[in-house]
């Protein structure tokens, strides 16, 4: 299929002097397009990707000035944090001006089938964990897109560019990236589950929702689509999709894709029914990674992996970095790092996985789902032993929480002071666990920074209390 990558010449204008922003920036410079950068924060703000910017010898706007002359530009590229309201934006819609996101970008110029994976919660790990199986079949992949974690941090653009026709990528691909596409076509798409998220950013769930069913949107007959069985806002786009459909369930046996029979995978084609892998025995916690595991098995399978390839990485996939990773065991007291929960349903589930007990530090940002913390609070009394709230939402939290009868609450104006009060609560064989259920842009640069600082804070605590209590 011939994509359109001739950028030779034109004046492409680029949004966001970030992660995404850059590599879109120099992904086009090197296809021959004249690039300028624009953000509105000032240039003091991110002194470091604007030096990126000068030493590829490109023109930046920045503060006050960010906007001017994009109304001359040829294609404009704004970075995922860039809300449609942005007045770049608004004036090259009302000018006519084409708007493509870099992973448009990235789709247009790769000659590499893409395998692209969107949802609420469990992107990163079932990607990652796609990435892992294929790797294992002696596949060369690229694990790409919106994905950050630990040294895993690729955009797709950058990828589609080093590329080649015999590599595979596999993207993690976010709402926020999907308002731009026009001609993305992933060889397999997979939407993993969908609940309220980024309200503060669309104007409500069928709108989230919708821009999530995106990704099947350009999709044809002989690619795939793989959807969760057990999700009715996920199964509700299954009708509009030409692709292929394989479906993926934790609770019922599905008639195409996987499904668990106790803590077995199996895998139903036209052929019949077959294992795939066991998951006792797999190191990442809870049912919500067993539905990555179902999910990430039904990518690979659909794309013609092995099973053997599945077991193997089921069994040696460790946690990635600030998603139940765990941190340290002090006193017989265990430290997880959960600070990706960044919205309610994330939160309720990671305490699903931890279990009882559990001292829970939450809070932080709201994403716009409404001020009814009500569920997050009965999963509070159902496996919490204590909770110290920090953050904007704190207030909220604790008032939907005290409602359903939940009362072991402090707070803390600090990651420090939150872990320490979490340890006055603990005792051995408890779990002190970050599982925030809110974004992290109140207190936190993002939710790594969250992360980083709780196990710093942890470790600060090693030091004083020694390894004995």
């Amino acid at each position: 299929m011939s994509r359109p990558t001739d950028f030779y010449g034109k004046k492409a204008h680029v949004i966001g002097i970030a992660r995404s922003g850059l590599a879109a920036a120099e992904v086009l410079r090197s296809l021959g397009a004249t690039v300028t950068m624009h953000d509105h924060k000032e240039s003091p703000q991110f002194e470091d990707a604007l030096n990126k910017v000068l030493k590829m010898g490109l023109e930046a706007k920045t503060g006050e000035h960010a906007y001017e002359g994009i109304e001359a530009a040829d294609l404009v590229i704004p970075s995922p944090g860039v809300p449609p309201a942005c007045p770049g934006l608004v004036t090259a819609r009302d000018r006519g001006i084409p708007i493509m996101s870099e992973v448009e970008l990235g789709y247009r110029i790769s000659p590499a089938p893409i395998i692209a994976v969107t949802g609420t919660n469990g992107k990163t790990t079932t990607t990652a964990l796609i990435g892992d199986i294929l790797r294992r079949d002696g596949v060369h992949v690229y694990v790409a897109g919106n994905i950050v974690a630990g040294d895993i941090r690729l955009p797709l653009s950058r990828a589609a560019f080093r590329a080649s026709a015999s590599d595979i990528i596999v993207a993690e691909i976010s709402s926020f990236q999907l308002e731009w596409v026009s001609s993305l076509r992933p060889r397999i798409a997979a939407l993993l589950n969908i609940s309220a998220d980024h309200l503060d950013r669309h104007s409500d769930l069928d709108d989230y929702a919708r821009t999530k069913a995106r990704i099947f949107e350009c999709q044809e007959p002989e690619d795939c689509a793989v959807l969760n069985a057990d999700d009715p806002g996920v199964m509700a786009f299954a009708p509009g999709i030409k692709a292929q459909i394989w479906q993926f369930s934790r609770k019922s046996e599905v008639e195409l894709g996987t499904f668990a029979r106790g803590t077995e995978v199996w895998v139903r084609t036209a052929a019949g029914d077959e294992p795939v892998c066991d998951t006792s025995a797999m190191k990442l916690r809870g049912v919500h990674n067993v539905e990555n595991v179902l999910a990430a098995a039904a990518v690979v399978l659909a794309f013609g992996g092995s099973k053997h390839s599945i077991q193997e990485s089921v069994n040696a996939f460790e946690p990635l970095e600030h998603r139940l990773e765990p941190v340290a065991q002090i006193g017989g007291v265990e430290f997880v790092n959960n600070s990706m929960c960044t919205n309610m349903l994330a939160g309720i589930r990671s305490l699903e996985a931890i279990g009882s007990p559990a001292i829970v530090i939450a809070g932080g940002k709201g994403k716009g789902e409404g001020s009814d913390y009500a569920p997050l609070g009965e999963a509070f009394k159902k496996h919490a032993k204590h909770v110290v709230l920090i953050g904007e939402d704190a207030p909220l939290i604790e008032e939907a929480a005290r409602k359903v009868g939940f009362e072991k609450m402090s707070r803390a104006v600090s990651m420090a002071e939150a872990v320490d009060k979490a340890w006055r609560h603990a005792e051995p064989g408890d779990t002190i666990v970050l599982s925030p259920g809110c974004a992290s842009f109140d207190m936190f640069r993002h939710f790594e920074h969250r992360g980083q600082v709780f196990k710093a804070a942890v470790a600060a605590l090693a030091n004083r209390v020694g390894a004995n209590r």
